[in-house]
């Protein structure tokens, strides 16, 4: 059967959207307390009854956090321009060679706004 596993981690960080003009308020230093959902997606095991252990999930994901968590993000190579659709596919192309079966990436900037990313 296949099978789609969520797992929502979250992240503190600062970041200012320097391609903005300079009147909008995205263009000033702030700061979110992202969230970030990851998917994964395939068969599931028939004997043990799961897709994958929620662990090695969070296990993948935690260099990532520790690179992202409290950090101003324009200062992070790769995310100058820290959009949450550029965060979104910076986690992907970090995730994606450790956590095979990734199948999206959510990064939600307030609880009403996000960026869902599910690869090229």
């Amino acid at each position: 059967m296949k099978m789609e596993l969520r797992k929502t981690f979250q992240f503190e960080a600062a970041h200012l959207l320097p391609r903005l003009p300079k009147s909008h308020k995205c263009r000033r230093l702030h700061g979110h307390s992202f969230k970030v959902e990851i998917a994964v997606a395939g068969q599931c095991d028939e004997k043990i009854g799961w897709l994958m252990d929620y662990a090695d999930i969070s296990a993948a994901f935690q260099p990532v956090w520790e690179k992202l968590d409290h950090y101003y993000l324009n200062e992070i190579s790769g995310l100058e321009n820290p959009t949450s659709e550029n965060v979104a596919v910076w986690i992907w192309k970090k995730l994606k060679p450790r956590l095979p079966l990734l199948a999206e990436v959510v990064v939600a900037e307030t609880c009403t706004a996000r960026a869902v990313y599910r690869g090229d």
